[in-house]
């Protein structure tokens, strides 16, 4: 529904917003609809959703092709199983969060068909379940084929899987349509979904143990909730595994029929399940706004000890010749509306308070609770987000905490029922817990990271990868495969590990897929980065803030890395010093801190002077052509599609030009590519030259 008020907001700004907003949805909508691995709550896309609709109500000439309102699901992915075109497409449900907006949903129906204000709107009501939406065709009674939503326009063929579930009837019984087709949601009840895992469990123990190897949980692949594991249950290429999962089935709605054994929504429900299909117990058929929200209340109330989840309660105009003509928005019907339930919660003991660091080197506290089930999901652990969320909770281990599940990611603490009890306070370190390195929060942000970088066993892996990637030293041949296997070897622990290789020869043929030329191919690789870039160098370091950009001005101005370690260890103490950093073009107060922070760390000087004790990076000076743009200021916006937004600006630096991040009035060239937006209008406004990528290559072709 589109209540909120809209917060004011220009009309670029409502562009900008719109534009990352269809982006951010269809990423969501494909992890939810296309590969079953959500990322975010629902209460979260619920809130993404809204906000877009806010805006493209206050600002409708800005409505995008890509508009969330006009998309159903997400395209089917790569898969197995084939695709099938829907003959009428498969429509999604507008949500309503609150009392009033079920209330304003009735007052448009009754507007949109003019009806008098005595005049009944009979509506159905029935719960919403928490499953894979499913067609299913019947011809002369018989199934003839089965597809998944997908889209709405094309779904998977699952025809072969659906006949493996006994809820759906391969013939109908009774008087039926020569042509009907049914669809519903396939699902999967709790206790059959716990029951599935623990049946993997046990399966990946007994094989572990007839091939005499150890254990490892962390490597059985387990859902995450019953709407994953119907989902991934029911995609599946062979149906024998599909049979051996426990699914269930049951019907909503209809799509293509030859005709309709009823002229009501409620009638044509109730002929379904007379022919063998499973409708929900909770269908019911209402007149008055006060029954449907006591309705509602009654299945919210119920909603815990249900057998299979459900996320709101769905309601439809029930006479057919009224949603006939109500007709279609966008991707929804009129007349139908999904009344959401808020994020369910319960209560439970927080056990303990673990430190996670990721590979970024961000501290992430997680609470270890008692178990405890939340809207038919065991929680055992919750996120407490970072430092200052821990300090606004209160919380301490051995607290009681009110729990919120707002879907199917990790959930979060709501309240903290014993904060006033006398206990000392819980204490975030300052050291990581996986290398001892120092934790900082950097000034103006919340997260803790830890400070070791590339000496961290969280944060090893990402480093080096990053290390030798085709941006920073570009070693051929050295990608993640062979990066997290030399780490699990013990050969590489660190960038100098890199260049001492070759000590491992032997040793690294002697392992899987390793053969004499692919080994001397990777030493030779290994060997050309003897006399690497400075600039790409200390950006592979990996040190915060510090980009390919940051990392070319600061060598620009300081000429080697030995001149730069020594400016980073003593901008730690000396404020000239930070002063004289700070005082570069496009570098500020923000660089100079994490360069001093770096090098006060004693693991990461250790790194840093080991590596610089494997290669000889040469003095970082720039050689500049003349051009046309010498002394100019260019901005790149855009998609660039013959190269990199970093390459580019290496290009401007090589001609003598200034690249810049943002347009002004000290703006001299503006280079555009496809799907350029406000840096483009504000050039416009300012009289800046505009060229495209072309002239761009045309600009660099001429200074030879």
């Amino acid at each position: 529904m589109r209540t909120p008020s809209t917060p004011l907001i220009s009309e670029a700004d409502a562009a900008n917003e719109l534009m990352r907003l269809a982006r951010t949805i269809a990423k969501h909508n494909k992890l939810y609809h296309a590969e079953d691995t959500p990322e975010i709550s629902d209460a979260d896309y619920d809130a993404l959703v809204r906000r877009n609709n806010e805006l493209e109500e206050a600002f409708p000439h800005l409505v995008r092709e890509n508009s969330p309102n006009k998309l159903v699901g997400a395209a089917v992915a790569a898969s197995p199983l084939s695709k099938v075109a829907h003959e009428q497409r498969m429509m999604s449900l507008d949500n309503g969060f609150s009392d009033e907006d079920i209330a304003e949903w009735l007052a448009r129906v009754r507007r949109f068909l003019n009806l008098p204000e005595d005049e009944p709107v009979a509506v159905t009501a029935e719960d919403k379940i928490d499953g894979l939406s499913c067609s299913l065709r019947y011809e002369k009674g018989k199934l003839v084929l089965a597809a998944t939503r997908g889209d709405g326009q094309v779904g998977e063929d699952v025809t072969a899987n659906v006949q493996m579930i006994s809820d759906i009837p391969d013939t109908l019984s009774g008087n039926v349509p020569d042509l009907f087709e049914i669809r519903g949601e396939v699902y999967m009840a709790k206790a059959d979904f716990a029951g599935l895992n623990e049946r993997l469990m046990d399966e990946g123990k007994a094989d572990a143990l007839a091939k005499n190897v150890d254990f490892d949980p962390e490597k059985i692949r387990q859902f995450a909730n019953p709407r994953n594991a119907a989902a991934g249950s029911l995609r599946q290429k062979d149906a024998n595994i599909t049979a051996k999962r426990p699914l269930k089935f049951w019907a909503h709605g209809w799509g293509v029929h030859s005709e309709l054994p009823a002229d009501t929504s409620f009638a044509v429900a109730k002929a379904m399940e007379s022919w063998g299909v499973p409708l929900s117990p909770l269908v019911k058929r209402f007149e008055t706004l006060d029954e449907i929200l006591s309705h509602y209340r009654h299945i919210e109330a119920e909603r815990a000890d249900l057998p299979y989840d459900i996320d709101g309660v769905v309601y439809k105009v029930d006479r057919l010749d009224w949603q006939q003509r109500l007709g279609f928005v966008a991707k929804a019907p009129r007349w139908a509306l999904a009344h959401k339930f808020p994020a369910e919660q319960a209560q439970t003991t927080l056990e303990s308070i673990d430190i996670q660091v990721g590979r970024t080197g961000k501290l992430t506290p997680v609470g270890r609770l008692k178990p405890v089930t939340v809207g038919g999901v065991v929680v055992s652990n919750v996120t407490l987000h970072n430092r200052d969320e821990v300090e606004r909770l209160g919380v301490r281990p051995g607290d009681r905490v009110v729990i919120q599940r707002a879907g199917d990611v990790i959930p979060q603490v709501v309240e903290n029922l014993t904060r006033d009890e006398e206990r000392e306070a819980y204490e975030f370190p300052d050291h990581c817990p996986e290398c001892n390195s120092e934790a900082v929060a950097e000034e103006g942000e919340v997260d803790v990271r830890c400070t070791g970088g590339l000496i961290c066993p969280a944060q090893r892996f990402q480093r080096l990868v990053h290390f030798v990637s085709r941006v920073a030293l570009d070693i051929d041949g050295l990608g993640e495969k062979s990066i997290g296997e030399f780490i699990e070897a013990g050969f590489i622990e660190s960038p100098a590990d890199i260049f001492r290789l070759h000590k491992h020869r032997a040793e690294i043929l002697a392992r899987d897929r390793w053969q004499d030329k692919s080994v001397d191919n990777l030493l030779e690789a290994v060997e050309k980065k003897r006399q690497p870039d400075a600039a790409r160098l200390l950006f592979g370091l990996g040190i915060r803030h510090i980009g390919t950009v940051t990392a070319r001005d600061l060598l620009k101005n300081f000429t080697n890395l030995p001149k730069l370690a020594e400016i980073g260890k003593a901008a730690r103490e000396d404020e000239a010093v930070r002063e004289e950093i700070t005082a570069i073009d496009g570098v500020g107060p923000t660089v100079a801190q994490a360069l001093a922070d770096f090098f006060h760390e004693p693991h990461n000087v250790a790194v840093w002077d080991d590596l610089l004790g494997e290669v000889s990076p040469p003095d970082y000076i720039v050689e500049t052509r003349d051009s046309s743009v010498a002394g100019k200021t260019v901005v790149f916006t855009g998609k660039l599609e013959t190269m990199s937004r970093d390459e580019a600006k290496e290009q401007a630096e090589a001609l003598g030009a200034k690249a810049s991040g943002s347009v002004s009035a000290k703006t001299d060239l503006l280079v555009a590519g496809p799907g350029a937006g406000s840096k483009m209008k504000k050039a416009a406004e300012l009289g800046i030259e505009v060229i495209d990528e072309a002239g761009w290559a045309e600009i660099v072709k001429a200074a030879g």
